[in-house]
């Protein structure tokens, strides 16, 4: 966000709107991150279960790839764990230097989630492939049942998640690690039955990499809104123009500059604005209702309103920014 110049004939007026729990707007996004604790309690205490008993039955079968894979949704405790201290710094209250507080750790968790199943697909592509190369048998009877426990494991976790993956990409982040596990547990059930029947080997690496196919379709959604999240892009789904619009339309607003909207965190967006009203400063009602508008309408929790009135002066920050609305 650009510094803020103030005239001695300017008014700021800040009105923000930081709410513990509501839905609003376009996107109807919810801000309850802590109301997930639970659920990644649940899903950390269930996921580490499970990873115990991969890991034992790897080790009596002699089976590398249920080891291999018990490695592997380590990583999904850690993505977990990464989500579920983003969501809780989230609600850490402003102080010192962070004062907007640790509400954009969300954007980093999600991000950093990302690069975890990334790692994690290119894992199971280099495995797939060695195997390829190498086939080697497989012990279908305990490696079925394993996996036939964790799509149990992992769609349970997911469904936790469900309800808050369109609002914020934290907890989609959470999700689609659940939900990607749960598909490749399925994989590898329908792998080994197939593998059973016919006695192909080469048929669990193939499901492999066609499993890695849909992940990495999924995982580059979460990758991309994070880095334009962190870039500071208005969020997916504002309507610049309309903001725009409206706030053109203002009783006395003859013009505006530097429109900024960014994320503050997963689920919060911010926006600074300065009007030109040449009739005079309209009173605090004025920004109250525009800020209250912004929140319905536009779903902004955060809004900075300054007023300009001496139209002999020019903003410094005007010329640059007068003949579009920026995003960042």
């Amino acid at each position: 966000m650009s510094g803020t110049h103030a005239h001695h004939h300017d008014h700021a007026a800040d009105v923000s709107a930081t709410r513990g729990h509501h839905s609003h707007g376009p996107n109807g996004h919810s801000h309850a991150p802590a109301s997930f604790g639970r659920a990644f309690a649940i899903g950390v205490t269930l996921n580490l279960g499970f990873v115990v008993v991969e890991a034992v039955y790897g080790f009596l079968a002699d089976s590398m790839a249920l080891l291999a894979d018990a490695g592997h949704n380590l990583s999904d405790v850690a993505g977990l764990l990464i989500a579920w201290g983003a969501a809780t710094l989230a609600t850490r209250r402003p102080g010192g230097r962070y004062t907007y507080g640790l509400k954009s750790s969300s954007i980093l968790a999600a991000f950093l989630n990302a690069l975890l199943l990334l790692v994690a697909i290119g894992a199971i592509a280099v495995e797939a492939i060695t195997r390829l190369a190498n086939p080697t048998p497989v012990q279908t009877g305990t490696v079925m049942v394993v996996a036939a426990i964790g799509i149990a494991v992992n769609t349970a976790t997911a469904l936790l998640f469900m309800r808050g993956r369109h609002d914020d990409i934290n907890i989609r982040g959470a999700f689609l690690h659940m939900a990607a596990d749960a598909v490749v547990s399925a994989g590898v059930v329908v792998a080994g039955w197939l593998i059973a029947v016919t006695g192909k080997t080469w048929i669990d690496p193939v499901t492999s990499l066609a499993i890695v196919v849909v992940i990495a379709i999924g995982t580059w959604g979460l990758l991309r809104d994070s880095v334009n999240m962190t870039l500071h892009a208005a969020p997916p789904g504002t309507d610049l123009p309309g903001i725009e619009t409206y706030l053109r339309a203002r009783a006395g607003v003859t013009g505006i500059h530097d429109l900024h909207v960014w994320p503050m965190s997963t689920t919060e967006t911010a926006l600074t604005v300065h009007l030109v009203v040449p009739s005079g400063y309209p009173g605090d009602a004025f920004t109250h209702r525009a800020a209250h508008d912004l929140r319905e309408r536009f779903a902004i929790d955060h809004t900075t309103i300054q007023i300009e009135t001496d139209t002999g002066l020019t903003c410094r920050l005007a010329p640059a920014c007068a003949s579009r609305p920026s995003a960042g």
